[in-house]
């Protein structure tokens, strides 16, 4: 099974910005660990600041991965072209967040995505990217 990990925006500066919301340990500390949890499954990580360039990896990666999890952080309530990307493509997608983005400001209460997505999966912190993991693994 191969699953890539796709995150949006910022998400580069994990375990630096604003650790009270989203703790202090490093995307790629997590992604070591994950890898060695579940060895059986290829997974692979994409992370982008820039909109174009993660809708070119949701095309790129759609028809050929059995699923993708996204992170696409503040693009998530701004960007139809990665939720059409989404919506394009064969492979699920399980949209995630690392904080609960309904105890946030509003404008973090609407996702262009979900309506594209096989599952939400917000506020777990990054065992958040596990638990869709596991969903795709069901």
């Amino acid at each position: 099974m191969k699953i890539i990990i796709i995150n949006g925006p910022n998400l580069n500066l994990l375990g630096k910005r604003e650790n009270d919301i989203y703790g202090d340990e490093t995307f790629n500390d997590f992604f070591e660990k994950l890898q060695l949890k579940f060895p059986n499954v290829k997974l692979s990580q994409f992370q982008s600041n820039i909109e174009g360039e993660l809708i070119d990896k949701i095309q790129e990666i759609g028809y050929s991965y059995d699923g993708i999890i996204l992170n696409a952080a503040a693009y998530t309530h701004t960007s139809v072209g990665i939720a059409d990307a989404a919506k394009a493509i064969p492979a699920p997608v399980v949209e995630v967040h690392i904080s609960n983005t309904f105890s946030r400001e509003d404008f973090r209460h609407k996702s262009y995505i979900a309506p594209n997505a096989k599952g939400v999966i917000v506020g777990f912190g990054l065992q958040s990217y596990e638990l869709a993991l596991q969903s795709f693994l069901k």
